[in-house]
């Protein structure tokens, strides 16, 4: 399904808290726009919060300003100017929104990092994947809130500022029914939820009209009651704020006003003092209908610390500013009834319960490659790993970004991250649960290093109360371990203050070693470990959760896993080469050469190609090294099809047909680093690389000469014509499946009809002996005295049967697929199937061999293959064998066709003759690039491709049916399908010269399409009168623009290829 078009977003801003991390996220973004999920014109910033202190308000008041300012210095302007958000779409992404505000009162600046992933909420990684995504990628959280905000929130609205926390699980349907009619002001969106999960959270009461009357934090029950709507539930807040133009230019208005001044980076710069303010409970609340001005005056929003008081009239000035500029703005709600919403908090249970499927009866896994699926617990999931032997995983666990080596077992109730296989062997012979294992990449100095942290699944990141590590304890913990508490904190410390976030538990450096998972494992058996891991521990420099948040190297992490992901993506190639699975590269293609690491890929793609020992396979792999080199030249250095005989790929061309794959790989490897400097260049060895898997697909197909044969009949007389005849065929079902390797790979099946057109059978040749060792060659018909006449005195008379356009070049190529003369085998015959079954069965019969006309179906897609670049079986089926029938294929080699004749009602041939028609359309046929698009797209395994052609074959036993039936409506309705599935299989198939002239036709037709590959050619009718040659032709002649079209009356044919011995 296609993806409807998104928001065009102006600016996109994600704000984070870390200075050292704004390049990191700032080069995310910029990935995400090449994977083609941000517009590529949408300018793309990462802020860092002026302050840690400024608040969600201050820091969305900091973004705006620098939005604005970029887009002046777009526009020319010298200053920033509030005029360029009249036509802006602005996003911006909060990283530190933090909706779950007490977290902010309890917690310093370090302490409201996500325990459960370095890069923080936005960056986690969700157990789901995007089929219709264009690039392969691991899906983040702000993944989906992009893809949210772009595709279900953001359509419809007006220009203005989104504003949207990355702290939530956001599930929002594909049309939310918002009305953005008359809208003004603000507009806040609300997801539903119970009353108990608002006890600890925000809810807006708003009035039928959707005004916000009030926004509670943390409300009594009677307030809560107060905003709950009918079903029982209430409108949270999510996170999610749209402001007007007019509300975003009095917001802007604002920084230049003291003490708001110092929520902007120019106002720090100016060295003022930094205020706090909060999106909700400052900007937003002063809009509410029943807040009272010297009520929010006095105010405190839940999210200013305890050591804020000092400055309450500060904020006292700032928020009069607010109710000065804001108060006269509308402040409304869209509720999203069919929404979720969950904040991301800092609880292990709840964390591994948005990430597992509880009930289901198997595993998520996502973007990794698992050696042993069986071993993976019911509900648990596995992102970006790869997992090599016996990884057992327990139920309600969730590993991330590990590669890992049996045997491992990790139990239920875990969470491992960030672990590589290096660090496997720690986890031999234990096994964990309710445990948190993760692996963290730090800088210590400047120097970079690992360190490993492990928590217990119930243990709390509160300052308050008594607190637990390791799911027990404290005095337990330290009985157990031999841990002292001065080993954890400073003797000063007060007892408060003594909680898991400060407590010195994380060795990151060793005076002697590196350190790995064993360094806190031991800490799960100790009497096992013994005192030498008691002291390797006390002997390591070792930091408090909150002194390692600092030391994170995001950039590093954000790289490992990268290199993880494109890691376990090689398996996955191979994999689904060598597992012949109808899954698309395409996307895995996209990310590696979008991400600059095209080279391992093709690397593993020749591997697989030269190792298979399967040309199927093997032709499938370059197919993909074709699409590699295809999209590195990024949609320059010309088209995708074209010539293929360049001298330089002689050499691995050579190998290749003579059946060297190992070597022909190489030499096209070799061959291929020479030409990967500039997009021309690309596009052309992408070209030589189809054309290296044209080789192998005909190898495959010379599997067909299995079922070629003949029996020695008596030489015709001297001077005596072999003169063989065929009807025309068109075809009614099944189309594009009989053509290599579709017919062998996924089977194919095409249902035609053989045809005689104006009562004539069309196609033929003759043959005959000469005294003379001459060949002499006639083209055209006998008795036109332009016709082309060829003498072929010696070999190389013949070279140029290869070249389609050279005179004579069908009939040298009959005379070396019939084995009369020799020549060595060249690239490239373009010809009609029909045209040499006839000549190959003159000739044969001329030279005195009989050949059956199963056999010589075989012989003509031998023949195809071995001199051109491709070609079905379905043009001999149709025109060599009688009546209506259908041609099967079964998915296997050798590549035999079975043909069935289908058996019609009693008179029903003489009512089909009376209704179908053959119109020439005018429009010369362009199949050769059609067939090269087809099979692109079928090694590529695009999805609606694959699609296609399955629903080809399952489409021809249904017309088969139709036919037996007797049925024209039936047969119209099937022949319309089968038009709409060649589209489908070859877009471009349809000029518009053709689809006028359809169109005009489609009111006096059952169903209408064109012959074979389609682009023009002959189109054939199936009309709902009887005879109506002179009222179609009436039809057409009172139609503008055709072109020299002509109608052509047929008939079904019930003798197929007929030959005869005539005299001179």
């Amino acid at each position: 399904m296609e993806q409807p078009k998104g928001v065009d977003w102006t600016v996109i801003i994600l704000t984070c808290q870390y200075k050292d991390s704004v390049e990191v996220f700032q080069r995310e973004l910029e990935i995400r726009q090449k994977r083609e999920q941000i517009p590529a014109r949408t300018l793309l910033l990462a802020v860092e919060d002026p302050e840690v202190h400024v608040g969600s308000g201050g820091a969305t008041l900091n973004a705006l300003l620098v939005a604005a300012e970029h887009l002046s210095a777009r526009a020319g302007f010298t200053v920033v100017t509030s005029d360029v958000l009249h036509s802006a779409w602005i996003l911006i992404l909060h990283m530190a929104l933090c909706l779950k505000l007490f977290c902010l009162s309890l917690l310093p600046p370090q302490g409201r990092d996500f325990p459960f992933d370095d890069c923080g909420r936005a960056f986690t990684c969700l157990p789901v994947e995007n089929p219709q995504a264009p690039v392969e990628a691991v899906v983040c959280n702000l993944d989906c809130l992009l893809d949210i905000m772009s595709h279900r929130l953001g359509p419809g609205s007006p220009p203005g500022v989104w504003v949207c926390s990355t702290d939530m699980l956001l599930s929002v349907p594909p049309n939310p029914g918002i009305s953005w009619d008359g809208f003004r002001g603000a507009r806040v969106i609300a997801l539903p939820g119970s009353t108990a999960y608002a006890r600890n959270h925000g809810v807006y009461l708003m009035d039928s009209q959707g005004f916000v009357l009030d926004i509670y934090y943390q409300g009594t029950e009677a307030e809560i009651q107060r905003c709950a709507r009918p079903d029982g539930r209430v409108p949270l807040v999510s996170g999610l704020v749209f402001f007007s133009v007019e509300t975003a230019e009095h917001l802007l208005a604002t920084h230049v006003s003291p003490p708001l001044d110092a929520c902007t980076y120019m106002g720090l710069d100016s060295g003022a003092r930094p205020v706090q303010l909060s999106l909700f409970f400052d900007i937003l609340l002063c809009m509410a209908r029943n807040v009272r001005r010297e009520d929010f005056l006095v105010g405190q929003p839940p999210e200013m610390g305890q050591g804020d008081a000092d400055i309450a009239g500060y904020r006292h000035g700032a928020r009069a500013e607010l109710w000065r500029e804001l108060r006269d703005q509308p402040l409304t709600v869209a509720y999203v009834p069919d929404g979720s919403y969950n904040y991301m908090t800092n609880s292990a249970s709840e964390f591994l319960h948005s990430l597992t499927f509880p009930g289901n009866p198997g595993a998520q896994v996502v973007h990794s490659q698992v050696e042993e699926r069986q071993l993976l617990g019911a509900g648990s999931s596995v992102v970006s790993c790869l997992l090599e032997g016996p990884v057992q995983l327990g139920p309600g666990s969730v590993l991330q970004h590990c590669h890992l080596r049996g045997p491992i077992h990790i139990g239920t109730g875990c969470f491992v991250s960030g672990l590589d296989v290096a660090q496997s062997e720690a986890l031999h012979g234990l096994e964990l649960h309710d445990l948190v294992l993760q692996g963290h990449h730090v800088q210590l100095h400047g120097a970079r290093s690992r360190a490993f942290t492990l928590v217990g699944r119930l243990d709390s990141w509160e300052r308050q109360g008594t607190g637990t590590y390791l799911n027990m304890s404290w005095s337990q913990f330290f009985q157990k371990t031999g841990i002292r508490d001065w080993d954890l904190w400073d003797p000063d410390m007060p007892p408060i203050e003594r909680c898991l976030l400060s407590a010195r538990l994380f060795p990151v450096l060793h005076p002697s070693r590196a350190l790995g998972p064993q360094d806190m494992l031991w800490m799960l058996d100790p009497q096992e470990a013994g005192s030498k891991a008691l002291r390797a521990w006390r002997a390591s420099w070792r930091l408090s959760w909150e002194q390692l948040q600092p030391c994170l190297d995001r950039a590093a992490t954000l790289a490992s896993r990268r290199h993880l992901f494109f890691r376990q993506a090689l398996h996955k190639a191979r994999h689904v080469l060598e597992a012949r699975q109808d899954l698309s590269l395409r996307p895995l293609i996209q990310a590696a050469v979008r991400e600059g690491c095209p080279g391992p890929l093709m690397a593993t793609l020749d591997q697989v190609a030269a190792g298979v020992g399967d040309p199927g396979v093997a032709a499938r792999a370059l197919a993909c090294v074709a699409d590699v080199l295809g999209c590195m030249a990024e949609g320059q250095g010309g088209l995708r099809s074209g010539p293929a005989a360049n001298p330089e790929w002689v050499r691995p061309f050579s190998y290749l047909e003579c059946g060297d794959l190992a070597r022909g790989v190489a030499a096209l490897a070799e061959e291929r680093d020479k030409w990967l400097s500039r997009p021309a260049l690309l596009v052309r060895a992408a070209r030589h690389y189809e054309g290296a898997g044209q080789i192998l697909i005909r190898q495959a197909v010379m599997s067909a000469q299995h079922f070629v044969s003949s029996v020695p009949v008596e030489l015709p007389a001297p001077g005596q014509w072999v003169v063989a005849e065929c009807p025309a065929r068109v075809d009614f079902s099944g189309g594009w499946s009989d053509t290599p390797p579709l017919a062998y790979e996924l089977g194919g099946a095409v249902l035609g009809l053989a045809v005689r057109v104006n009562g004539r059978r069309p196609i033929g040749a003759r043959a005959r002996c000469i005294p003379e060792p001459e060949l002499w060659l006639a083209l055209g018909p006998r008795q036109d005295k332009m016709a082309t006449k060829i003498v072929c005195g010696s070999l190389d008379d013949l070279q140029d049967y290869c070249q389609p356009h050279a005179p004579g070049a069908l009939l040298k190529a009959a005379f070396i697929c019939a084995g009369i003369v020799s020549v060595h085998s060249k690239l490239s015959l373009s010809t009609s199937s029909i045209l040499a079954g006839a000549a190959l069965a003159a000739l044969q019969r001329a030279a005195g061999r009989a050949v059956g006309t199963e056999a010589l179906i075989h012989a003509v897609l031998h023949l195809e293959q071995v001199l051109t670049t491709g070609g079905g079986w379905q043009d001999q089926v149709g025109g060599l064998m009688p009546g209506i029938k259908v041609g099967r294929s079964r998915a296997q080699l050798p590549l035999k066709v079975e043909v069935e004749e289908i058996t019609v009602p009693v008179g029903f041939v003489q009512k089909l003759n009376d209704h179908l028609l053959l119109v020439y359309t005018g429009k010369t046929r362009l199949a050769r690039n059609l067939l090269q698009d087809v099979l692109r797209s079928w090694y590529a395994r695009l999805p609606a491709a694959v699609q296609n052609a399955h629903n080809l074959v399952r489409h021809t036993e249904e017309c088969a049916e139709a036919f037996r039936q007797g049925s024209l409506p039936l047969l119209g309705q099937c022949l319309t399908s089968y038009w709409e599935q060649k589209k489908l299989m070859a877009p471009g198939c349809e000029p518009l010269a053709v689809r006028r002239m359809m169109d005009v036709l489609a009111p006096h037709v059952h169903g209408q399409s064109l012959a074979g590959a389609g682009g023009g050619g002959f189109l054939y009718l199936l009309t709902k009168e009887p005879r109506q040659k002179e009222a179609l032709e009436a039809v057409l002649a009172k139609t503008e623009g055709l072109g020299n079209y002509s109608i052509h009356l047929v008939e079904v044919d019930t003798q197929g290829l007929s030959l005869q011995l005539l005299g001179d």
